[in-house]
């Protein structure tokens, strides 16, 4: 292996420290002797000096890796939050009657009674038209891309006037028209009775009609935009989905609800927001996290113990009833709302349906948005501003670059330049992560580094 005067045995279970330390040094030795055999080694004082001119290598920086130890004093941590905090309270909300809405179709809140009566109303003139020997029709808004509009005033998109006929006597729109008929006898049986039924229940009324829960869930959004009211005011609601956790009471239908003693994982947002009253809270902030793992894990550690917080998720793609009761928070409380989403178009896609709504339900948007969320993290800059390891990245797909350069284009992007240099850098890097990529530090990472790092340096845009 080397040429040595010692006899050492080179099995790996008997090889020493100090028998390496030789063995290197030896064989820096033979390198230098044996770099040029024709020439011999010269003397240390022949040598010459490096001229003064010449600087030092430098060493190259290595990349840290993120501090495991945190500043967790909240007076220290949540500095930066409160002062957003009294920002928000003393920022005067929308007036929304300065702004000229007569182009748009909005809705309005009506109790169960009103809708009733709207419904009834409505039949009474397609059996005037069944009467005179016609057929009877539907003037329902549409709600195509193209009848939809961003209003930055009020950072939310609205839905225009166009409207699209569904006759019974067409061929083509027969079934249409029967669904809907179908299903505003249900709503008026509904809103009558004064009871909430979900929109399965709904479905299983008439299957054989309906064919798939799609078709009946699409019409009932139809419904109410031809109402003119939102759509839980026709007391057909979602199954439950969201999830709530943290300093947060309130009371459901009459019952005393505390966020903090619902066990490990929260309480169920419930689907009839109208019966929540009272709310109160002593947090500084509401913690918005996009998926259902993540919020497992700050909800095990109790984090909104250490730094005051409501924590809220709609495990992935929100439902109506969390995106409602989100908006009533950040409007009753005026404590600011941090988003804790995924690094890829699509966690970006999400957080925008919570602040400007959704394309499908754009005639409701002023009850279900709610604007100015900070976009906390994880951000593309994140990843290598933590060092993520590589083997946590992932490519984006050709699906994911599209939609990244289909948010590029979108206004309410646009009108935030740090959301475009990320999305940019997004891109550029074709690169993204999930929020679990960060337990490559350790499970509670999130809980005891990054989040009250992220707080106390005010780093959300």
């Amino acid at each position: 292996y080397r040429t040595t005067t010692c006899v050492v045995d080179t099995s790996p279970p008997y090889r020493s420290a100090a028998w390496i330390k030789i063995q290197s040094c030896d064989r820096r030795e033979a390198k230098q002797t044996t770099a040029l055999p024709e020439q011999k080694a010269q003397p240390r004082s022949q040598r010459k000096e490096r001229p003064a001119t010449m600087a030092p290598k430098k060493k190259k920086a290595r990349q840290q890796r993120p501090l495991e130890n945190e500043i967790l004093d909240p007076e220290i941590v949540l500095k930066e939050v409160r002062r957003c905090k009294a920002l928000l309270e003393k920022q005067k909300p929308i007036d929304e009657s300065t702004v000229d809405l007569s182009a748009y179709r909005v809705v309005k809140e009506m109790t169960g009674d009103k809708v009733a009566k709207e419904i009834h109303d409505l039949f009474l003139k397609c059996a005037e038209s069944i009467l005179a020997g016609n057929s009877f029709k539907f003037d329902v808004p549409s709600r195509a891309a193209g009848n939809q509009h961003y209003v930055p005033e009020l950072d939310r998109i609205v839905l225009k006037q166009n409207t699209s006929e569904r006759s019974f006597a067409n061929v083509s729109q027969v079934r249409k028209t029967a669904i809907m008929t179908r299903v505003l006898s249900l709503v008026h049986e509904v809103t009558t009775k004064g009871i909430h039924v979900t929109k399965r229940d709904l479905f299983y009324t008439d299957v054989k009609l309906f064919k798939k829960q799609e078709e009946s869930d699409a019409v009932l959004d139809d419904a109410a935009c031809m109402l003119g009211c939102p759509r839980s005011c026709l007391n057909v609601v979602a199954a439950d989905k969201g999830l709530v956790v943290g300093r947060l009471q309130f009371r459901e239908d009459g019952d005393l609800i505390d966020c903090t003693r619902m066990g490990v994982t929260g309480k169920a947002i419930p689907a009839y927001i109208d019966k929540i009253t009272e709310i109160r809270s002593d947090a500084e902030f509401v913690l918005l996290v996009e998926k259902d793992a993540a919020y497992n894990r700050l909800a095990e550690d109790r984090f909104y113990n250490q730094f005051p917080c409501i924590l809220i998720t709609g495990k992935g793609q929100p439902d109506v009833a969390t995106r409602m009761f989100l908006s009533r928070l950040k409007q009753e409380l005026k404590i600011p709302v941090l988003a804790f989403v995924d690094s890829d178009p699509y966690g970006l896609k999400i957080l925008s349906v919570y602040m400007s709504g959704s394309k499908a339900m754009s005639y409701d948007s002023a009850s279900l948005t709610t604007p100015d969320i900070k976009w906390l993290g994880l951000r593309p800059s994140d990843l290598d501003a933590y060092a993520l390891p590589d083997q946590c990245r992932l490519p984006m797909t050709q699906k994911d670059i599209d939609m990244g350069k289909q948010l590029l284009k979108e206004e309410f992007v646009l009108k935030n330049p740090a959301w475009v240099r990320e999305l940019e850098r997004m891109l550029q890097t074709k690169q993204k992560a999930e929020i679990q990529a960060l337990s490559a530090f350790g499970f509670q990472f999130v809980t005891k580094v990054y989040l009250p790092r992220k707080l106390r340096q005010g780093d959300w845009i």
